[in-house]
């Protein structure tokens, strides 16, 4: 049964998940001091964002407790109830009582974080949801990429803060093809081998080549001979590196990615190897084409089948 769960084959993720609906703030705790890779506790903060009316629970901690943990996980909940009154819908769709609500939240969540991030500079998921609530109030590219920057003195190579630099790049934004795509290189280029940092460029050539009107333009943008190259060649510094993490909780993500990239440009081959990765569990943009079970269920026996032929 396809599964688009953060918490996806990760029980202790399930372990916190249901912490947080018990309101055991020690067993939330104790979490995160076991966990000390940034990405993996930026994954973590963004399951417990995604927990319907986790703020009811996180507010009175933070009135009580007051620490940085507190403070972001539920910095990062606003930002999500938030985008949830916004809505995904264009602008022109969203109304003026919506975008009122939708920045309160957003404020009320930098408040938060300005706190943290002076406390703590090196706290990667409060600089991610920084980033994230710079691009919600429009604070432009400019404070975006100080934001990133920032934690990058302390903390290089956050895959969460690339990713979400490269959609404050894309012209939708206000960005451009051009700055995505040179920023997804910087990453990759810049990156340990065997690190996630080659991802940000797959996200740019998703959105560089994305057509909402005509998946067919992706297509054929994915299989320029240059797209195809950098792509193959963020593969070999990431999943396919022999230094790559494969129990990190980005593995399945960074799987997902290449499943999908693969598997639209025709390269079944290349793409059955990730699909055997994830088996079941879905993540990442297969959303932009539709119902992303649908879409991932479709595309991987698709694939699995031609790469059998």
């Amino acid at each position: 049964m396809i599964d688009f769960d953060l918490a996806g084959p990760f029980p202790e993720l399930r372990q916190l998940r249901q912490a947080v609906n018990e309101r055991n703030w020690p067993a939330v705790v104790a979490f995160f001091d076991g966990r000390t890779d940034p990405d993996d506790r930026t994954y973590a903060t963004t399951l417990i964002a995604e927990i319907s009316g986790s703020e009811r629970f996180l507010q009175p901690v933070v009135d009580s407790d007051g620490g940085t943990l507190a403070r972001t996980l539920l910095a990062e909940r606003l930002i999500v109830v938030g985008w949830e009154v916004r809505t995904s819908a264009r602008a022109e769709h969203v109304s003026r009582k919506q975008f009122a609500t939708f920045h309160e939240y957003l404020r009320r969540a930098e408040r938060l974080l300005i706190d943290v991030t002076a406390l703590e500079p090196a706290n990667a998921p409060a600089w991610v949801a920084r980033l994230k609530t710079n691009r919600g109030l429009q604070l432009g590219l400019a404070e975006a990429r100080r934001r990133y920057d920032r934690l990058s003195r302390h903390v290089p190579h956050v895959y969460a803060a690339q990713g979400s630099l490269v959609q404050q790049l894309c012209q939708k934004w206000g960005g451009s093809d051009e700055q995505a795509h040179r920023f997804g290189l910087e990453c990759m280029r810049g990156g340990p081998d065997g690190s996630l940092a080659s991802l940000a460029l797959v996200e740019a050539h998703i959105e560089i080549g994305m057509d909402w009107d005509d998946d067919r333009k992706l297509v054929a943008y994915l299989q320029r001979s240059d797209v195809r190259a950098e792509l193959n060649e963020a593969a070999d510094r990431s999943v396919r590196h022999s230094a790559f993490r494969r129990d990190g909780y980005h593995a399945i993500t960074a799987h997902n990615l290449f499943a999908l990239v693969f598997s639209k440009m025709g390269d079944f081959r290349a793409a059955a190897e990730h699909f055997r990765f994830v088996g079941d569990h879905g993540t990442g943009f297969w959303d932009y084409f539709g119902d992303e079970k649908v879409v991932f269920s479709a595309m991987r026996s698709k694939t699995l089948q031609a790469a059998r032929a």
